[in-house]
Order: structure tokens, then sequence, then C-alpha cells
């Protein structure tokens, strides 16, 4: 989840729904200009015993901040606790249980982002080793019960945990217990926006199959291959989801923005503090009549907290948020920006998507998005299953990498970092499915052997 950092911008007062249009339209901008910012987050586990550190014990995730500090990083502070940090436009964040998140620099390439994160976990590890701690990239803790998790100290976190059990069931399991990997993709205008929303929603049920990662629930499998995508069915209705306006006619920034001024508030930052407001209305703040701050009116800064407290499948800031797969190793990391910007910034292969998404209804949207979690590529899909589409998914988004021609030094283009897809793909088999198969064979029903085979 989104840290906190404003400006001096942030402070202007937002007088009329245009100016909330104007900031998501600020947004486009020149093909040239496009980049990938991919954000990841990762379990941090003791290597002794595999549970869960708390922020404050020796050893634990504030030891592993500091320990990141003094190789460059920049703290943030909120309460007089470092909950985050910061390197030139790159950072690390904390989620609810203790994960650790990497928001990269926004970068011109895939390659790019690879560099990145080998640079990050090398940084991780070495401080690990140090604190006794190792890292997981998976989509759901396999081991441990939500009451077992830390908290980490951050306000926000304080108020989301008291309004989720009033909204849905799962709402804290996604809190403390998932792991996801999102990549940040531009637009060119607002018809370029729309495009790729669609595409990305249609698309992003595939996305939840290939990266499907997390059978397991407390030492045994849960019935799911993705647990993490399907936790989101039941978090908060006003806020998740397929988005069914998105493929309306006319839709675009106003449309988007509309939506966001009927998802209800968490909170408002003041003076330092979280104030909560959970579940009051930002168009009564709009309107000065927010119960806790009468009078007052939402500043840009307002805004942008409160676009980050939606979470639909596909999310729209300033950017689009690709938000539907499960963590996972190093490889599927990388092949998260590799698929998107394979489909979204080639103008032929985000043609070629939209061609085989164009027709698809609303029903079927919601088909896939409801069966997936449990039956990854095998999800029946028009005649066929969707391992059929994903892999024309794939081929078009390695043709797209191809025609981007950002090459190596060696020559080799951006479409080398999805071959992990494309032996998913071609198999039909999800890495959730291979973890089972080992759960029941070789690993003879221990699920802690995942953290010796499946850590960075």
């Amino acid at each position: 989840m989104s840290t906190r950092v404003t400006s001096s911008d942030d402070e202007q007062t937002l007088e009329s729904k245009a100016t909330l249009v104007e900031y998501l339209a600020s947004g486009s901008k020149p093909e040239g200009d496009w980049r990938l910012g991919t954000e990841h987050e990762k379990f941090v586990y003791k290597t002794a015993d595999l549970r869960p550190p708390r922020y404050d014990e020796p050893g634990g995730i504030r030891d592993i901040l500091s320990g990141l500090a003094r190789l460059g990083w920049e703290p943030i502070e909120e309460g007089g606790n470092v909950i985050a940090l910061k390197q030139g436009s790159a950072s690390v964040s904390l989620e609810p249980g203790g994960q650790l998140e990497l928001s990269g620099a926004p970068v011109e390439t895939v390659h790019d982002t690879f560099a990145e994160l080998q640079s990050h976990l090398r940084e991780c590890l070495q401080v690990g080793q140090t604190a006794g701690v190792g890292f997981l990239g998976h989509g759901f803790i396999p081991n441990r019960r939500r009451d077992e998790m830390p908290v980490m100290p951050k306000g926000r976190y304080k108020i989301m945990m008291n309004y989720m059990p009033k909204v849905g069931s799962l709402g804290l399991d996604m809190m403390f217990r998932t792991s996801t990997v999102q990549v940040n993709l531009d637009f060119g205008s607002e018809a370029d926006m729309a495009r790729k929303f669609r595409v990305g929603l249609a698309l992003q049920p595939v996305a939840t199959a290939l990266f499907a990662n997390s059978p397991f629930t407390e030492g045994k499998p849960n019935g799911f291959l993705s647990f993490r995508s399907h936790i989101w069915t039941d978090t908060d209705p006003d806020r998740t989801g397929m988005l069914p306006f998105v493929f309306e006619d006319g839709f675009g920034f106003e449309r988007y923005a509309d939506y966001m001024l009927d998802v209800p508030m968490y909170f408002v930052f003041r003076d330092g503090k979280y104030i909560d407001v959970a579940g009051q209305s930002f168009r009564d703040f709009m309107d000065g009549r927010l119960a806790a701050l009468p009078g007052e009116r939402p500043t840009l800064a307002d805004w942008k907290d409160h676009l980050s407290t939606a979470f639909p499948e596909v999310r729209l800031k300033t950017f689009l948020e690709m938000r539907g797969a499960d963590s996972g190793p190093a490889d599927r990391i990388v092949a998260l920006p590799a698929l998107w910007a394979g489909l979204l910034y080639d103008r032929s292969a985000l043609d070629a998507a939209w061609d085989l998404v164009k027709d698809w209804t609303n029903e079927e949207h919601e088909q896939l998005r409801r069966d997936v979690p449990r039956l990854g590529l095998k999800t029946p899909f028009r005649g066929g299953t969707l391992a059929d589409i994903a892999r024309r998914t794939v081929a078009i988004a390695e043709a797209g990498l191809n025609a981007r021609a950002r090459l190596t030094a060696n020559g080799e283009s951006e479409a080398i970092h999805l071959a992990a897809l494309h032996e998913i793909a071609e198999s039909g088999i999800t890495p959730a499915e291979r973890l089972l198969t080992a759960y029941h064979g070789p690993w003879h029903g221990d699920v802690t052997r995942l953290f010796a085979e499946e850590s960075f």
C-alpha cells in the first residue's frame, strides 16, 4: 500500500469535480516519456523458526529498515518510527503484517526493472543475513494464522483494521497475509487510457492464472490456486472488482472520478496524524460537510490519498496499475512488467489484445474473475480453457516487446523476460499446481519446505 509523500502543490484546495478530473488527466504524456514502475511485496521471516518478525524485536522489521538505510536509503518516519525508505524515485515500505515492498523507480525498459530488482534483492539478503531473516515471494503466507501476524506501526492501518470487518470477511487476511506484484504504466491521452484500461481489466484474470501462487493456508492446501485473488472478492465490494463501467461507451477520466467519489473514505491526514473518517463520503468532503472536519474542503493531497484506497483489479491514478498477480520468485516479478509492456506499449500489440477481448461480455468478465482463483488456466472459457487465451496473450506480448526493440548489449529484446510465462502458458500448469504436486509428493505434506525451495 502507498507510502504517503506530498509536495507543496498538493496543498491546493479542490474547488470542483473538474479539478479531480484534471488531476487524473495530467498523467497523459507523449509515448517517448512512457515508463514502467514495478512494485512487489515479499514476506519476511525469521530463519530460525519461519515466523514473521515483529517491528521492534532484535533483528525485526525496524532493524531491517535500519540496515537498508545504512546502504543509502533515506528513512521516512511516522510517529517516531521508521515506516519507509526512499532513494530517488524508488521507495521501500511496509504492508500491515510486515511484508516488505519495493516500489521501483519509473524506468524505460524491462531490462532496467530486472537490474533494479537484482540490486534490491542483494541488499535485502545482505541485511537479512545480519538480522537472521529470509524473504519469500509468495501470494499468501503459507504457515501462519492471522492472529500470529505482527502489526506495523502505521496510522492508516489501524483505521483499516477497524473498518475491514464491517464490509467483508477477508479484509484482514488481505492486509496481513497476502503479497502481490503489480506494474504501473503510462498513457498518452484519455482515449489511450481507456483502451489500455479495458484491455488490462479484461486480461487481468489471465495474469492472475499465470502468476497463481497461493495454494496454502496455515500449512494445508486451501482449495485455491490464487487464494490471494479470491480474498479480494470478500474484502470490500465498494472498492474492489472488475468495474463494468470501464467497458461502457464514454468511459474516461470523469467517469473514474465519479466512481472514486462514491468509494467510501478511510482517513484524512492532518497535522501528522490520520483522522478516522471510514465510510464517509468524499462528495460530502468536497461540499465542506465531512463530519470530522466541518467546513473544511479537501486538498489535492487528500484526493491522492483517497485514490490509493480503492483496490479494483486495475486502478487509475495518473497512471494505470495492473493489480491481479500473486508475488513470486524474481523471474516472475520481472515477467509481469514484460507482459503488460508487451501488451500495452506497442500499438499493434494493443490492437491485437483489444481484438482478443473486445466482444467479451460483462458476464464473462465476472465469470473469469470468480473462477480463475480456484481453477487457474483450466478455467472453462468459450469452448476451451483460459490456457488457450493465455497462450495467445503471451504471444501478443512477445510480439509487442520485440517491436519495441529495447535491446541489451547482446541484442536481446525485453521478450527474454517472458520465458517463465511461456512455460506456464504452454504447459497449462500454474506455479501453484507445481507447489501442490511437491506438497503431496516429495514434501510429504510439509509446507515449510516451501521456504527452503522458494525463498529469494
